[in-house]
């Protein structure tokens, strides 16, 4: 897969916000799974990039995080940290930023636009819970409790305030003529 250089940028500039992100970051007595605005991050890479540099810059994301650049929640980094009790949320971003791409290129309606953010957080439990369960060896009842219930309010909101800032930055984008896909073409 070839990349432009500024394809190449764009895809670390989101590498970059999703890392800072990560960062404003609320741990929580009771759960191994903090409170974080990397998901909002995600959701605003595959909306603003589109499938392929979204996956791209989640993809460089979780390399430079791998590497033990501490770009992570709370300043960590390492392989660790990725097949550790929440290392599924990470591995969800990828996968998300493709879904929520796939979908923006394609739709420009409101109602795509925030299914497509729903869908997204669906991913992103459904494949963190399932690792939160497995390596902490939790029963799917403690895994949910402990790794969506008392997320999923918040991230509810992370994604509608990701659809405002993205058709926002989007429109921009097109005025300028420099949105990194082309709506409603590509398949």
């Amino acid at each position: 897969m070839k990349f432009t250089t500024r394809e190449l940028v764009l895809v670390g500039l989101f590498a970059a916000i999703t890392a800072v992100c990560a960062q404003i970051s609320i741990p929580l007595p009771f759960t191994t799974v903090p409170f974080t605005l990397q998901v909002f991050a995600v959701f605003l890479t595959g909306a603003i990039l589109g499938k392929r540099l979204g996956a791209a810059s989640m993809f460089v994301y979780l390399l430079i995080g791998a590497v033990g650049i501490p770009v992570f929640a709370s300043f960590t980094g390492g392989l660790s940290r990725i097949t550790g009790p929440t290392g599924g949320y990470l591995l969800s971003y990828p996968l998300v930023a493709f879904l929520i791409g796939s979908i923006y290129e394609k739709r420009e309606d409101l109602f795509s636009r925030v299914l497509a953010m729903l869908l997204g957080i669906a991913v992103v439990y459904l494949i963190g819970v399932t690792q939160l369960k497995y390596v902490a060896g939790y029963p799917w009842a403690t895994a949910y409790i402990y790794g969506a219930a008392p997320f999923i309010v918040f991230d509810i909101i992370k994604a509608f305030a990701a659809v405002i800032v993205s058709q926002a930055v989007i429109r921009s984008l097109k005025v300028s003529n420099l949105l990194p896909y082309s709506l409603g073409q590509r398949n």
